[in-house]
């Protein structure tokens, strides 16, 4: 686990605690079990974004702040150049930037993901909220419930999250997808 995982894993155990909610109750809440949570704040393993998401939202703290141990500044606009999302990279997932950071109080969660070629299905995730997909270059197949979807570049997808979902890229490059977090 990289240097980063690590301290994000940190903040999430410091800020459960200042919370004063147990690990036990914040599994519960996000409908996981505690044993599998806690490897999360110990650092044992990577946090799914779909985790983080979920955690940030019950905690009511931003995903910047749980990023990078700093709050979002920005009221009035927030620009990320090219290539400076924060991001956030998981083994045997994506690889998202967060499009957004520095923008405090925000109502969506833009993400620039990168989908990798895979032998293998990825695990399926489900969230509250919905989500919005702009395939921006490449293909990508997504599972939502039991319906398997082909993605490509110029295509978009609106869903419900609370529904298990996944994805793969189609073909012999990643998939860079626009995905909206609501």
């Amino acid at each position: 686990m990289s240097v980063a995982n690590r301290e994000i894993a940190e903040r999430l155990r410091a800020i459960r605690e200042l919370s004063e909610i147990s690990a036990e109750e914040i599994a519960k809440k996000i409908g996981m079990d505690a044993t599998d949570y806690k490897k999360y704040e110990s650092g044992e393993a990577d946090i799914p974004v779909s985790i983080l998401y979920d955690i940030t939202n019950l905690l009511k703290v931003s995903m910047t702040e749980l990023l990078t141990g700093g709050s979002a500044k920005l009221h009035t606009y927030s620009l990320v150049r090219k290539d400076r999302g924060i991001a956030v990279d998981r083994k045997k997932e994506y690889l998202y930037q967060n499009l957004a950071y520095s923008f405090s109080g925000r109502k969506i969660e833009p993400l620039l993901v990168t989908v990798p070629v895979s032998a293998e299905d990825e695990p399926l995730n489900n969230h509250p909220g919905h989500e919005f997909h702009y395939c921006l270059e490449g293909s990508y197949k997504i599972q939502i419930d039991k319906h398997i979807l082909t993605i490509n570049e110029g295509d978009s997808l609106y869903f419900d999250s609370h529904f298990p979902h996944g994805m793969n890229a189609v073909g012999d490059k990643p998939a860079k997808i626009l995905v909206i977090v609501i």
